[in-house]
């Protein structure tokens, strides 16, 4: 039975993200994994929501959900009908925000400059090399397969490459941006992160995004770059957190992605698994890199 202002909720698509893998480790026994979710209001009491309403919330991996409507946002009033609904969980959501805000904000990215992205070919990595080409500037994206550095190619990025068979990731590096790199917004972490700074332009911008290679570490962390390179290049690093831009900049942010999407712009795909109970399968595997762009879970 729900009470007044309560809302009964069903997931019609839900997200799996990195993010989870770290924010996981604060879980205690019986308490539910995190995550976003597409869902569509079933049962109503509260006028804001009348039954049929599609909201984005923060849920977590629920079938069901009953809420009183706070932290439910609607789907923006002018979503064009072509565009899946799934895409609010990823290149019209929180992965295209990301990507927005590491790439304008934090790197100020300017045309005409080189940027570097990595785990290109994901739900972050792909909106990032995007956005940069149509702001004018050459994108050099790295991926763990042939698949996602031809999928790369076809999205426009003007240099793609798999970093787990280049005999060396420096002079891979070097061979796609002989002048180093002015951005680089960073979805990995460790080793990686170490040979692309020694890289980097004088004033050269990093966003931390993500340090997905070190999810799994069970051992120490890989020393850090040098003090040096960083002092002399004068480089700015910033680590970032994408609820950090809300209101009227947060809307303007999905109103443009909603808009690159619908006019060819921004291409996207979805590596799609049917089934609420498959949701641990798609995890591990978006972990591992089975996935091509954004991972979904379709209830």
């Amino acid at each position: 039975m729900l009470y007044f202002v309560e809302v009964l909720l069903e997931a019609l698509f839900l997200s799996v993200d990195p993010y989870m893998r770290v924010a996981a480790k604060k879980l205690k026994e019986g308490d539910s994994m995190m995550g976003e979710q597409v869902a569509r209001v079933v049962e109503s009491k509260n006028s804001a929501f009348p039954t049929g309403t599609i909201v984005v919330a923060l849920l977590g991996w629920t079938s069901h959900s009953i809420s009183d409507g706070n932290g439910l946002r609607k789907l923006p009033a002018e979503w064009p009908d072509k565009l899946p609904l799934s895409l609010a969980l990823g290149t019209v959501g929180m992965p295209g925000l990301t990507a927005y805000f590491g790439l304008l904000d934090i790197c100020g990215l300017k045309g005409g400059e080189t940027v570097l992205v990595n785990a290109a070919a994901g739900a972050v990595g792909s909106v990032v090399g995007q956005i940069a080409k149509l702001k004018g500037c050459k994108v050099v994206g790295t991926a763990g397969s042939d698949e996602k550095v031809a999928y790369l190619k076809k999205l426009g990025f003007d240099v793609a490459f798999n970093y787990k068979t280049v005999k060396s990731l420096e002079e891979a590096l070097r061979t796609a941006s002989p002048d180093g790199y002015d951005c680089y917004f960073d979805n990995v972490g460790g080793e990686f992160s170490n040979t692309v700074i020694l890289q980097m332009k004088t004033f050269g911008r990093i966003a931390i995004c993500g340090a997905i290679s070190q999810y799994n570490r069970t051992g120490p962390c890989p020393p850090g770059p040098s003090p040096e390179v960083i002092i002399y290049q004068q480089l700015r690093m910033e680590g970032f957190i994408v609820t950090r831009w809300q209101g009227e900049v947060r809307q303007k942010a999905l109103t443009d992605l909603m808009n690159w999407v619908s006019e060819g712009k921004i291409r996207y795909h979805e590596y799609i698994t049917e089934g609420f109970e498959k949701m641990p399968a798609a995890f591990m595997g978006m972990l591992k890199g089975d996935n091509l762009g954004k991972t979904i879970v379709k209830a």
